[in-house]
C-alpha cells in the first residue's frame, strides 16, 4: 500500500504544536527530522532535543483527502502554513531497506562491528556482533566511533573496564573481545541494562560482565583496586559533574576517555579531569565530534 505525506518545515518552538495537530487530523505516523543539518548530542533520558530548523513530517492513508488536512490544520494554526508539500510515499519493505543500510564498520586495525544477518568480511578478526536496537551505541554515530578506536589502540590484555553510560553495551563488549578480563557497566536506564546483556551473550561475553544503575555501583569493585581504563561516552555537562566519580574509579596509571562532546567542550573538560589526569589525547571526527583521552597521575 501506498501513503501520503505532508513535510511542513517548522521552527523549533513550533514542532510540538505542528506533531499534535497532524495526530488529531489523523496521522498514522508523526515523525520529526533536521532540516538544517545541525548535530544533535545523544539525549539525557526523558528529554526529546529538537532541531532549530525542523521538518515535520506526517504520514497519512493513501485516500486521505490533503486539502482538508490542510484546510483543518491552518483554522487550528489562525494562519497559512509554513512552507510545505504533500507527496505520496511508495510502499516498500521498510525492514530489509533498514537491514541493507546498516553494514559492517571497521574500528582501528582489528575490531569489526558486524550485524547479525552479515557474515564478517574478515572472519578471523574480532568480531563483534550488534543490531541496532533502542539503546544507543551500534557503531555509526561518530563518538562511539572515536570510543570504539580508542579501545582498538590500547593493550587490553587482563584489564579491567568500567564502561560509563553503556548504552548497548558496545563499548564493554569490544573491550572484553579485545583481551579485558572483566567490564563494569552503569547506565540510569534499566532498558540499556538489559542490552548490555543480551549483547554481551550474544558475544560469549556474558560471565564477565557486571552492570549497575549508578547508585549500585561499587566504590570498592575489583577488590578495590580499581578500574585500569575507564570509558564514558555520554554528554558534556554529565561529565564534568561525574568527574570525581569517574576518576574514583580509575587507578594510578589508568586510562580514561571522554566522549559524547563537541570541540567547544574540550577545554573546559581537559581543565576538570586534568586536577588528576594528563589529558594529553584528543581525536575528532567530522571536525566537530570529539574524544578526549589521558592517564590518572
Amino acid at each position: 500500500m501506498s501513503w501520503l505525506q505532508i513535510k511542513i518545515e517548522a521552527r523549533k518552538a513550533d514542532a510540538p504544536r505542528y506533531e499534535d495537530l497532524l495526530e488529531t487530523a489523523g496521522a498514522s505516523a508523526v515523525l520529526m527530522e533536521d532540516s538544517g543539518d545541525q548535530p544533535l548530542l545523544e539525549p539525557p533520558p526523558g528529554a526529546q532535543p529538537l532541531w532549530d530548523a525542523t521538518r515535520v513530517v506526517g504520514l497519512f492513508v493513501v485516500d486521505s483527502e490533503m486539502d482538508a488536512v490542510v484546510d483543518f490544520l491552518e483554522g487550528q494554526l489562525g494562519h497559512a502554513l509554513p512552507p510545505h508539500r504533500i507527496e505520496v510515499l511508495e510502499d516498500k519493505d521498510w525492514e530489509r531497506a533498514w537491514m541493507d543500510n546498516y553494514h559492517p564498520m571497521r574500528f582501528g586495525e582489528r575490531l569489526w562491528v558486524v550485524p547479525s544477518w552479515t557474515p564478517p568480511p574478515q572472519p578471523d578478526a574480532i568480531n563483534l556482533l550488534l543490531d541496532p536496537g533502542l539503546a544507543f551505541g551500534t557503531g555509526t554515530h561518530q563518538t562511539t566511533a572515536l570510543c570504539l578506536e580508542w579501545l582498538d589502540g590500547l593493550d587490553l590484555k587482563d584489564k579491567v573496564v568500567v564502561d560509563y553510560g553503556c548504552g548497548s553495551g558496545i563499548l564493554a563488549v569490544a573491550a572484553l573481545l579485545l583481551g579485558a578480563r572483566e567490564a563494569w557497566c552503569v547506565d540510569l536506564d534499566p532498558q540499556a541494562l538489559t542490552a548490555t546483556r543480551d549483547n554481551a551473550e550474544r558475544n560469549g561475553v556474558a560471565d564477565r560482565v557486571r552492570v549497575f544503575m549508578p547508585e549500585e555501583m561499587p566504590a570498592d569493585f575489583n577488590h578495590g583496586q580499581g578500574a585500569d581504563v575507564v570509558v564514558a561516552n555520554i554528554l558534556a555537562g554529565p561529565l564534568g559533574m561525574l568527574a570525581p566519580t569517574l576518576t574514583g574509579f580509575l587507578r594510578p596509571g589508568g586510562e580514561i576517555a571522554l566522549s559524547g562532546i563537541i570541540l567547544s567542550q574540550v577545554d573546559e573538560l581537559r581543565a576538570i579531569y586534568g586536577e588528576c589526569c594528563d589529558m594529553d589525547g584528543l581525536a575528532t571526527r567530522d571536525e566537530d565530534w570529539c574524544r578526549l583521552s589521558g592517564r590518572k597521575r
